[in-house]
């Protein structure tokens, strides 16, 4: 998956507005224009897509995770130069704050069966030998799953 892919997702999921999303980058001190997010947004066969990069990427969800959750004590965490994706699954479970059980909920959503050694692998430290890396079909299905339980319907 494609970082712009992962914000455009997030976006369609909670109806935000160009404003909203420029808010949630001002939220974890980063300043971003509207054409910026624009080109961000834009479909991947559009010849103006910016792509988006693991740090801007980062910086977004840091900015998720105050919104839905406040600031944290002491100094904010810098954003990553580089995502994996387990990273940012931990990003969108903090925001959310979801636990265990919930995540497996979402993937059930969509048909989607995860077994709970199979998620603790994917939040375990990199060096730990039962860490597995969060493939993009698990990281696709819980976007999937997120929609199905946040999604508005008007």
């Amino acid at each position: 998956m494609t970082n712009n892919d992962i914000i455009r997702r997030i976006r369609y999921t909670f109806d935000f507005e160009d404003d909203k999303m420029i808010a949630l980058f001002k939220l974890a001190n980063h300043d971003v224009q509207r054409a910026e997010v624009c080109d961000w947004l834009k479909s991947d066969e559009d010849p103006e897509l910016r792509e988006l990069t693991d740090k801007e990427l980062a910086i977004f969800l840091n900015g998720l995770i105050i919104d839905r959750r406040g600031k944290r004590e002491g100094p904010q965490p810098k954003p990553e130069e580089e995502l994996t994706n387990n990273m940012i699954l931990r990003k969108l479970k903090i925001a959310l704050d979801l636990k265990s059980d919930e995540i497996l909920a979402l993937y059930s959503l969509i048909n989607k069966k995860i077994s709970k050694h199979e998620l603790s692998a994917f939040f375990r430290n990199p060096n730990n030998k039962s860490y597995e890396p969060c493939m993009d079909q698990y990281l696709r299905y819980f976007l999937s799953g997120m929609q199905a339980k946040y999604k508005k319907v008007i």
